[in-house]
């Protein structure tokens, strides 16, 4: 959609000021980046539970070593990244991101097509969509950052966020739908497709950015220059970055407690594989469909009134109380419950806080230091964690002692939310 058309429609311009207290001269840019982030966020969304099906076939333990892999390949794709961002102007390398992304599903699906059974192929796109999907979502929000200051963050970046929402709702149900049919190679081409919907998104806001279309000064567009390797440095100076890396270490520690004690139980539930897909599927939009009306009505609001920290310790609290109550009682349908609970408290509050705090760092560190965080470090944490959790469970720890390891990580992530925050809402910028 272009400007013109989103300044001319008066009734799409007071839904907006009325649901998200967007302004006229933001709504082009905010209706913009809802559309790319729908695509972004679609296209994943779509192929996601092919990934969780093959984790299926590997089982924990294959899985846990791929997570090495995994950690491996994301630590070398921030210096290849932070060369790009430094020489290439973000005007063309933005939209080539995406479009890398949806050849490469396209690729994948050839290759499924060709031989369904091959795990060999199936690990490696396994890899990949681990390691790229948290590329796509840094990397998104880094020029989010650009376009839009810290008090336009904290009004708009819940509803932005709706529209991620949006396309990982919309995505596994077309998945769903249509994975019987298709097949899990068809599903590929579904995410392909999306991903090319998000290059032309992309270009529009790019626009829109260069034309200092969302109130904040006219760009230079050209590469940030400076060190490939400059975002450990950056990141090693600052107690606030550093703070803000173990923050994400805490939220993937939580994530990947659950996500094994996830795999083990539809394993060994369903033995069909595209019912597996299916089941993940479904599970996607449900979450999806809480979070969605959440961002839209709800994210902004309370970031604008309560402030970030609201955002970064309620989750957390409620984790703990879900991580107590499967040590105490157990079960599928609890398991359940607190999974739901965890994805859509992350996706509706962590995640558009979590972006909240870099909105006042400077260029390089939005860029270079946020994919250092948003990638490596979460993948690693991934890494790390899982192997300790496939050690001990085979040393005879239960469930009920998985959770208890839990809910001290969820207790010390609030910590941890409550220090970003009270830094972040300080005034000025908190990195030094």
């Amino acid at each position: 959609m272009g400007a013109d058309a989103v300044r001319q429609d008066s009734t799409l311009a007071r839904f907006l000021a009325r649901v998200a207290r967007v302004e006229e001269r933001e709504a082009p840019a905010v209706v913009t980046a809802f559309l790319l982030f729908f695509c972004v966020l679609g296209g994943y969304f779509a192929v996601r539970p092919l990934r969780e099906t093959i984790a299926t076939i590997l089982g924990s333990d294959r899985v846990a070593d791929v997570w090495v892999v995994t950690s491996i390949g994301a630590v070398a794709i921030v210096p290849l990244y932070g060369w790009l961002v430094g020489r290439v102007r973000r005007s063309i390398l933005m939209p080539a991101i995406y479009g890398f992304v949806a050849l490469s599903l396209a690729a994948f699906g050839f290759a499924f097509r060709a031989n369904p059974e091959d795990m060999a192929v199936g690990a490696a796109f396994y890899v990949w969509i681990s390691v790229l999907n948290l590329m796509l979502v840094s990397v998104f929000w880094s020029f989010l950052l650009e376009l839009f200051d810290s008090a336009q963050a904290k009004r708009l970046f819940g509803f932005i966020a709706a529209g991620g929402t949006a396309g990982a709702l919309v995505g596994p149900l077309l998945t769903d739908l249509t994975v019987q049919r298709i097949g899990n190679a068809g599903v590929l081409f579904i995410g392909a497709g999306m991903f090319t919907g998000a290059i032309v998104a992309q270009r529009v806001l790019v626009a829109i950015w260069k034309a200092g279309g969302a109130g904040q000064p006219a760009p230079a567009d050209r590469g940030l220059g400076g060190n490939p390797f400059a975002g450990f440095s950056l990141v090693l100076r600052s107690p606030y970055l550093l703070m803000l890396a173990l923050f994400v270490v805490l939220i993937s520690t939580v994530n990947t407690l659950l996500y094994f004690e996830q795999l083990d139980i539809v394993r060994n539930t369903f033995t069909d594989v595209a019912q597996r897909t299916q089941v993940f599927a479904r599970i996607d939009y449900v979450v999806q469909t809480l979070t969605v009306i959440t961002q839209v009505f709800l994210t902004g609001r309370i970031a604008a009134h309560f402030g970030v920290r609201a955002l970064l310790v309620t989750v957390p609290l409620a984790m703990v109380a879900g991580f107590l109550s499967l040590a105490a009682i157990g079960g599928f349908a609890l398991l359940a419950a607190v999974m739901v609970l965890r994805r859509w408290g992350e996706y509706a509050f962590i995640r558009p806080g979590r972006e909240m705090l870099f909105s006042r760092l400077g260029t390089e560190a939005k860029y270079k230091a946020k994919n250092l965080i948003d990638v490596p470090v979460y993948r690693g944490a991934d890494m790390l964690v899982a192997q300790l959790q496939n050690a001990l469970k085979q040393g005879g720890l239960p469930v009920a002692g998985v959770a208890m390891l839990g809910a001290g990580a969820g207790l010390a992530w609030a910590g941890v939310g409550w220090w970003l925050a009270r830094r972040a809402e300080g005034g000025g910028r908190p990195a030094a």
